[in-house]
């Protein structure tokens, strides 16, 4: 008898259940190809709960969540709702409520993909983007004054302390000894001095500790142009919020678009559940048209497999993926047919097997 694990799930808003919808079919195939099993916990959260009772994470929604061992995520915005309420009051309430320090984007361009950068092949675009989670500009300190006078002023700080800091970097650190050792550290230190003499000292002391890794230095405006000139430089990138938030959308432009992205917001404690979604967000102007790629939630879940120690069914979503995309990548087909040729391969690399 296999490992049952508890999956929270939140469909979310705009195309969110759409390709929630399909990534739990590759999840229920999953299931039937091995001893491992899943119960999904549902969740009502997000813009119909909001705009029908005014609630956005009540209390026992968060209790329980904290109880399941994943939580996989849809989308999270509709243009009925101020810009901004449910971002920050749901999304990053749960990455601050679960400590979800270490948010993952792995930038990989798949065969089949032609990416917008000429020339540049599937093993030049491979790299991942450890971005902090908790701090920086989205920690939500800031004030206004005198608003919509034309003598407003408007504060948003910067927060950054030495514990997130060494957490996040130390991951990375770890992340970069299991790939190519060498580990790009993205920031603004000659403008943003405080908090970069902060991530930069805290960089160079862990690099003592790591002797087998390379570390490069690299400020986010010259590090914006080499994602495009030179990717294949990268390989493992330690960066705060905001600037982690910029960077893996162009990344995921230069390897194919934000269909083919997924993401995790880790605990590497495991003391909570860690949450892994596409970072396609709602795109509500597609909504029930059934354009929406659900190949980033399918990757969302093979994170979320990744993370939970499940690596052969991780391995068996990332080749049929790979699979499928490189057979039908250019091929018009809707939200489930692209599900239903990867679960195809899913079966067919199991018959193999």
């Amino acid at each position: 008898m296999g490992k049952t694990f508890n999956i929270g799930v939140i469909p979310g808003d705009g195309i969110g259940p759409e390709v929630i919808t399909q990534a739990l079919r590759v999840l229920d195939v999953c299931q039937e190809l091995s001893d491992v099993s899943f119960d999904l916990h549902m969740f009502d959260l997000g813009a119909e709960r909001y705009l029908r009772t005014g609630d956005i994470l009540p209390a026992e929604s968060l209790d329980q969540l904290k109880t399941v061992d994943a939580i996989l995520l849809g989308a999270v915005g509709d243009p009925r709702v101020k810009p901004g309420i449910l971002e920050r009051e749901l999304l990053l309430r749960l990455r601050f409520e679960l400590n979800l320090y270490v948010n993952l984007r792995p930038i990989q361009l798949f065969e089949g993909v032609q990416s917008p950068l000429a020339g540049k092949s599937s093993a030049e675009i491979d790299f991942v983007v450890c971005r902090e989670g908790t701090e920086g500009l989205y920690a939500g300190r800031g004030r206004s004054e005198q608003v919509e006078t034309r003598n407003e002023l408007a504060l948003e700080e910067s927060v950054n302390t030495y514990q997130a800091v060494e957490r996040l970097l130390r991951f990375a650190f770890e992340l970069s000894m299991t790939r190519d050792k060498h580990l790009t550290l993205i920031h603004k230190t000659n403008v943003l001095t405080f908090a970069g003499s902060l991530w930069m000292r805290v960089f160079e002391e862990l690099a003592r500790e790591f002797p087998d890794v390379s570390t490069h230095y690299m400020h986010v405006d010259a590090a914006s142009m080499f994602f495009v000139t030179r990717p294949e430089e990268f390989d493992v990138i330690a960066t705060d919020n905001l600037f982690g938030d910029i960077l893996t959308d162009l990344g995921a432009a230069i390897s194919g678009g934000i269909g083919l992205a997924a993401s995790g917001n880790i605990n590497p404690t495991r003391l909570t559940p860690s949450m892994f979604e596409p970072i396609h967000g709602s795109a509500p102007d597609i909504k029930g048209t059934q354009r929406a790629n659900p190949i980033a939630a399918i990757l969302s879940v093979k994170m979320m497999f990744e993370h939970l120690g499940l690596h052969d069914l991780s391995e068996l979503i990332t080749r049929s993926v790979a699979k499928d995309i490189k057979q039908n990548f250019a091929a018009a087909r809707s939200t489930s047919q692209i599900a239903d040729g990867i679960i195809h391969h899913m079966r067919g690399s199991s018959h193999e097997n």
